[in-house]
């Protein structure tokens, strides 16, 4: 029974290909049979048989609709992209203005608040950039090491992390900060990790996983460059 199945299933392929290429090599054949075309009539899911017409016509409605989600999803994206474009070059000309190093964070920091957010943090590792001990800025510093453990748990292969943090991560990237409820952590830098950062929001939710990273990897690329203007690179 099995052979006869298998054996009707090739004939059917054999037939459905000798019949696309008779009608590829008679193009004109539906002309010249337009009359029996068009009372033909074909297996429909819902209206049990409809004629070639019609089905030849719900399929061109189908795939105009199709293209019509296309194009509206098309300029949704451009929408999208024009406002994050218009809202990173308003953050840059910001920052390219910072008279100094306690300016710049003091403007991303107004920045996060004008975007709704708890706020903005710079850390910087430790082994990358050299700040001294005197410092005001020495809380930018940041180990590596100690770093290592929550980038290999929360980002893995990852230059972005977007969502909550526990205790000790919390404690370790932001001790300052009260009611964290959830972050967006970005690696400084293109091609090497220079550090990070952070804004964080006091509402569990509003960072989460799949949410897109353009714009802080925009800002990744852009800090490194306009820190080193006040903080020497080791």
């Amino acid at each position: 029974m099995k052979q006869v199945e298998e054996q009707a299933e090739r004939q059917s392929a054999l037939s459905d290909e000798l019949i696309l290429q008779f009608l590829q090599q008679n193009p004109d054949f539906f002309i010249r049979n337009a009359r029996q075309v068009e009372q033909m009539h074909i297996p429909h899911p819902v209206r049990g048989t409809v004629s070639l017409v019609e089905w030849q016509l719900a399929r061109q409605r189908h795939h105009i609709a199709q293209l019509e989600e296309e194009i509206t999803l098309l300029m949704e994206q451009a929408r999208g992209n024009e406002v994050l474009f218009r809202r990173l070059l308003a953050l840059q000309t910001d920052l390219s203005a910072a008279t100094g190093l306690h300016d710049l964070l003091e403007r991303l920091q107004r920045w996060a608040r004008q975007q709704g957010l708890a706020g903005s943090d710079i850390r910087l590792f430790s082994d990358k950039w050299r700040i001294s001990a005197p410092s005001r800025f020495t809380h930018l510093a940041l180990s590596r090491s100690l770093f290592e453990p929550l980038r290999i748990q929360r980002l893995r292969d990852s230059n972005h992390y977007l969502g909550s943090l526990n205790g000790p991560e919390l404690l370790l990237l932001l001790p300052q900060e009260r009611q964290v409820g959830s972050v967006a952590l970005s690696l400084l830098g293109k091609n090497d990790s220079l550090g990070l950062v952070i804004f964080s929001s006091r509402d569990s939710h509003h960072y989460q996983d799949g949410m897109g990273t353009v714009l802080l990897q925009h800002l990744a690329n852009l800090l490194p460059d306009m820190l080193a203007r006040w903080v020497e690179r080791a």
